[in-house]
């Protein structure tokens, strides 16, 4: 490529006689005076194209091009003057191998910043892939720079003609030592990946484990996650364990609303449709029970010593259950005793066979 680029200049070149260090100085001077023509008048003109554009990719795009190829065309021209000038080897294979070097640097650069631009702009899009969210970007930034940078790493090697061979067998029984020695990490790493992709629940969800633990998810991350106990209690649970356990999301469904259950029992002989009718306004005059659905009363059995009634009602947040079910109760219990509604309880008789001496 060199060769054929020098063969288009040389009649140019033919201008400054047949002195190479004079025609490699006017090849270097010439690359400055077309980095500076490019990045003056097309990246401005492209700059002005994108501008009208109501997507802001093309810009950020357009601003990150502009140096590496200003840079490219400089170090084409040292690359030029130096096969101008021909001093031979191994001057000319050290010189474009740190040519080569440099622009390799300089673009995988590049390309490191444009995916960190292209996951970032996906995370953040509504309709962005599922499994990339704002949670999961730091993981896919991490593992793109990783390859880009292996990769660079490699090809620059091979410009130096480096042999990779032991290099990469090496590299690879670290890799597998180093997935024993942290396979629990990894465990919860892919776990929070899919916990991510699959969102069983989010963060504000108030979450039942299979184990018992319950309370609002604050936080998900790659290796863990979060709850908020109603006894303000943080309590950090590794993704390995949320992705195999059975997890009740109280919050999940098509609603937030949770449903809610007053049990209470009456004595034998009351009137069923003042209890019924007690209960429902009970539950409608309350601000905390939702109006739709609305609240009902179910006549669930005949106990052994009373009629089983359930209040059924909705609120509008699982953590909301504990402070209206205190409400609702003690209205119940106030009501009950203003309308004489007797509610059974368990009553013992003591014998005593005789009174000792």
């Amino acid at each position: 490529m060199l060769g054929d680029l020098q063969n288009i200049l040389q009649p140019y070149l033919g201008f400054f006689g047949d002195h190479p260090w004079i025609q490699a100085l006017v090849t270097i001077i010439a690359a400055f005076i077309v980095a500076w023509i490019f990045d003056r008048f097309v990246i401005t003109l492209l700059k002005k194209l994108a501008s009208k554009t109501k997507i802001e990719f093309d810009n950020r795009l357009i601003e990150l091009l502009h140096g590496p190829i200003y840079i490219s065309f400089i170090l084409l021209g040292f690359a030029l003057a130096t096969k101008i000038i021909g001093i031979g080897d191994p001057f000319d294979l050290v010189v474009f191998s740190v040519l080569q070097t440099i622009a390799y640097i300089v673009w995988f650069t590049l390309i490191l910043r444009i995916t960190r631009l292209i996951l970032r702009n996906v995370a953040q899009d509504d309709r962005h892939i599922g499994i990339l969210h704002l949670q999961t970007l730091p993981l896919f930034e991490n593992i793109a720079n990783i390859t880009i940078i292996v990769l660079a790493v490699y090809i620059v090697f091979s410009v130096w003609n480096i042999d990779m061979t032991a290099w990469l067998a090496s590299a690879g029984i670290v890799g597998i030592a180093i997935g024993f020695a942290a396979k629990d990490t990894l465990a919860n790493l892919f776990s929070g990946v899919f916990i991510l992709a699959d969102a069983p629940y989010k963060i504000g969800d108030f979450v039942v484990l299979d184990s018992g633990e319950r309370g609002e998810v604050t936080h998900i991350g790659i290796r863990s996650t979060r709850l908020l106990t109603r006894g303000d209690v943080e309590v950090t649970i590794p993704n390995s364990v949320m992705g195999n356990t059975k997890i009740s999301n109280e919050s999940g469904g098509p609603s937030e609303k949770y449903r809610i259950r007053i049990s209470v029992g009456v004595a034998y002989g009351s009137d069923i449709d003042k209890v019924r009718e007690i209960l429902m306004d009970i539950a409608t005059n309350d601000e905390a029970v939702c109006e739709d659905p609305e609240p009902r009363v179910r006549f669930r059995t005949f106990g052994q010593s009373s009629l089983d009634f359930d209040l059924l009602c909705w609120i509008d947040q699982p953590v909301l259950r504990g402070r209206v079910i205190d409400a609702l109760n003690c209205q119940v219990y106030k009501r009950f005793i203003e309308e004489k509604i007797e509610i059974p309880y368990s009553k013992h008789d003591l014998y005593i066979k005789e009174m000792p001496r």
